[in-house]
């Protein structure tokens, strides 16, 4: 069974997709790396078939952004040159503003939802928002009155409860999680 994870944006990247108008387009690449700014996919245990949920805080509530499906997670140092076509270089150039210098992994992936600045977390969903990991499960933390005073539990890629995956991908309109 495919999982559904999340993985958290900057507000200045945020801003910068917005201001190079990629609102609407289907996200189709990602990239990791070995620092907390930018995680490692492979680290947290991402592969083939699960989903990716880009998320920011601003204002004081959880936005989802878009998603993606993970077709493939490759080294970057090994990919740029060597692996791959015309059409993965052309997504890797559109979608090159999500790169950073420190960038160790590619993750291509099958487009989703489009993305998009205006999907606000209801206050109920936020209270109720469960991660899973091999300890156990945990909820956001600093959730007060439905409000999230910091993002510190969200930095990083974590993997969704399945219950919390389904609502976060009606949210956004995909329905991609298998029962």
């Amino acid at each position: 069974m495919a999982d559904v994870y999340t993985t958290l944006w900057t507000n200045d990247l945020c801003k910068a997709l917005v201001s190079r108008a990629r609102t609407g387009d289907r996200l189709s690449v990602l990239f990791g790396g070995p620092h907390q700014s930018m995680p490692a996919f492979t680290r947290a245990g991402v592969k083939p078939g699960d989903r990716i949920l880009p998320v920011r805080v601003f204002r004081k509530r959880l936005w989802v952004l878009g998603s993606m499906e993970v077709e493939q997670i490759l080294d970057y140092d090994d990919t740029i040159e060597e692996r791959l076509g015309t059409p993965e270089r052309e997504r890797l150039a559109h979608w090159a503003l999500l790169e950073v210098s420190c960038a160790g992994e590619i993750v291509l992936g099958r487009p989703g939802a489009p993305l998009g600045f205006d999907r606000p977390v209801p206050p109920d969903l936020l209270a109720r928002i469960t991660y899973r990991s091999r300890r156990g499960e945990r909820q956001i933390k600093h959730v007060v009155d439905g409000e999230l005073h910091s993002a510190v539990s969200l930095h990083g890629i974590y993997r969704l409860a399945p219950e919390s995956a389904r609502e976060l991908e009606e949210l956004v309109g995909e329905n991609a999680l298998s029962a």
